[in-house]
Formats: structure tokens, sequence, C-alpha cells
């Protein structure tokens, strides 16, 4: 590009970051009522700031009907591009944030539903008492909902099962933990240690959702036990809810350990059995983007975090493992 060219470009109206926010929630939502809410702003000014954008960039972004919003042709290429300048703008901002102070402002942490009731008491803990000007944002959802947050930038840190294989995204493994076997009184498994994988081929194991990573492991687990078929009549949406059908009689499931003791304190008719060695387990670390503009303080953390759960039923690994 020429000099004259580059001066050209400056003299073109820019369209501001309200507006770039404004047309990437529509995109997003294809609702201008839940964009609004999205991000705090009043419809009539998420409209405004959208038509102002197209004014702009002297293309059509949306096609509007009284029924719904689509995204144009130009907006289907241009929203991916709105997308990139925010995230880049926000890790602008993190870096800024990072440099001022370490462990201030907003930290939005995601965690997994199977994790977090037994390791976020642990971790809130350390947050107040280590890191008091931190900002903790704690944000529960699925696996694969926290790694497209972590990618876009709406979350900074996952807490949650790996590996996740997921490539721009570093892992940072704190502990390792066994699973348990889970029955109902009478079963002649329960109660019992040293059971060998392949008890779990003639069991009717209950699981969770699809969607959930722990249904993945205990397949896995099935799997490796030399079971082919997929062992699911009955799903549940949490562990409270399969431990509770487990205690009704309607099969087995698996726990991971740090999970066995709130859910089985819930009622007198479960067993709880342990595999012989080697148990099968799973690794739960902590995800960040490569690169972070924060990278040091979540490494700081994890180091944090893996003493602090020592006390728990686990093996803590450290930083290399």
């Amino acid at each position: 590009m020429t000099v004259g060219n580059v001066a050209h470009v400056g003299k073109r109206r820019q369209p501001s970051l309200a507006q770039l926010r404004a047309f990437a929630a529509v995109a997003e939502c294809l609702h201008f009522r839940d964009a609004a809410a999205a991000i705090g702003m009043s419809q009539p000014a998420l409209s405004g700031a959208v038509s102002a954008l197209e004014e702009t960039l002297g293309v059509t972004l949306l096609e509007r009907t009284t029924r719904k919003v689509l995204l144009s042709p130009a907006g289907e290429r241009l929203a991916v591009r709105a997308q990139a300048v925010l995230a880049e703008v926000g890790a602008l901002m993190e870096e800024a944030e990072a440099v001022r102070a370490p462990f201030t402002g907003a930290l939005r942490l995601g965690v997994i539903p199977t994790v977090a009731p037994y390791l976020l008491p642990t971790v809130l803990r350390l947050v107040h008492d280590r890191y008091p000007l931190l900002d903790l944002q704690v944000h529960e959802e699925q696996t694969a909902s926290l790694v497209e947050g972590l990618t876009s930038g709406r979350l900074d840190l996952l807490l949650l099962a790996v590996p996740l294989g997921v490539p721009g995204v570093a892992e940072l493994p704190l502990f390792d933990e066994d699973f348990v076997l889970v029955t109902p009184l009478g079963h002649p498994l329960g109660g019992r240690e040293g059971i060998p994988r392949e008890a779990l081929k003639e069991l009717h194991l209950l699981l969770l959702d699809e969607g959930h990573c722990l249904r993945d492991q205990a397949l896995d687990i099935c799997r490796e036990a030399g079971r082919e078929d997929a062992p699911v009549t009955t799903t549940a949406a949490g562990l409270s809810t399969l431990v509770q059908l487990v205690a009704g009689g309607l099969g087995c499931t698996l726990l991971p350990r740090t999970a066995l003791r709130l859910e089985t304190s819930r009622s007198s008719q479960l067993l709880t059995g342990s595999f012989a060695d080697p148990a099968p387990t799973r690794r739960v670390a902590l995800a960040m983007r490569t690169g972070a503009a924060r990278g040091g303080e979540y490494e700081e953390l994890a180091a944090a975090l893996r003493q602090a759960l020592r006390p728990l039923p686990v093996r803590v690994v450290n930083g290399t493992d």
C-alpha cells in the first residue's frame, strides 16, 4: 500500500467498538432483544449502532423481517472480522491489566459440572486468601461450550478434565484421580476392593447425558474393559441425580473420587467399590489460550492450586507431567 493510499484510508470513517460489539451480538443471537440483553445495551441503541455500522461500511449486514433477523452474505463475512477485532481489543485490555498489576481485575473461569461442586470450595478459598484483589467470575458449562468460550475470548481460564487436544490451548495439569464404582445395597460388587475392570462388561451402568466429558470417559473405560455395546438405558443431567438413581436400584455408576463424599452422603442405600491397580483415572487441569497475556499468572495460580488440593483424595502432579 502506498503512502497516498494510507492517507486515503485514514480519512475514511472508522467503525466504533460499540458498533462492532452490537453487530457481533446480533450476528450471534440473530435477535435484537436477546443481543441487547447480552451486551447490556437498550434495543433502540443496539439497532442504531448496527445501522450506523452499515452506513460507515457502506454494506448491508442484516436482512430484517418482522419475524427474524438474518445475516446478509456481507454480514456473514464481516461478522468473523468483527469478532476477531473485538478479541484483539480484549487481549490488548487484558495485557494492559496484567502489566499494571498481576492478580487484579476480572478473571473469567469456566468449570465443568463434574468438577465445580467438589473443587470450587478450594479454589474460592485460595483466591480469597491469596489474591483478594482478583475478581473471580465463575461459569459452569459443559466442555465444548467452555472450549468455545476460551478460544473466542469469552472466558480466560478453564478448570476441566483433559486432554483436550485443541490447537491454541495450553493445559496446566493439576492432579489425577481414580474412578470408583457406586452400587446399590446388596450388589455383589458393593464395598469390594480390587475390582477387575472386566467386571464392567456385565454391569448395568448409568451415565450422564451426552455432552458431559465424564460420560465419554466412562464409555472409554468400558471399551478398555472389553465392552463393545453402549451400556446406556437411563441417563441423568448431573451426578447428584445419577447417584440417586443408583440408590433406587436402577443400576451402578462410576464417580470420580473427589465427588464421592458429597454425592454418597445423601443416601444410606449405596455402597462403593474400588478397582484393582491400575484403576481407571481422569486428569484435571487448568486450560488457557497459548501465549495468553496473563499466562504467567495462570501458571502461578496452577502451582498454588496443586498445593491447596493436596488434602483431597487425588494425586497432585507437577506442571511438566
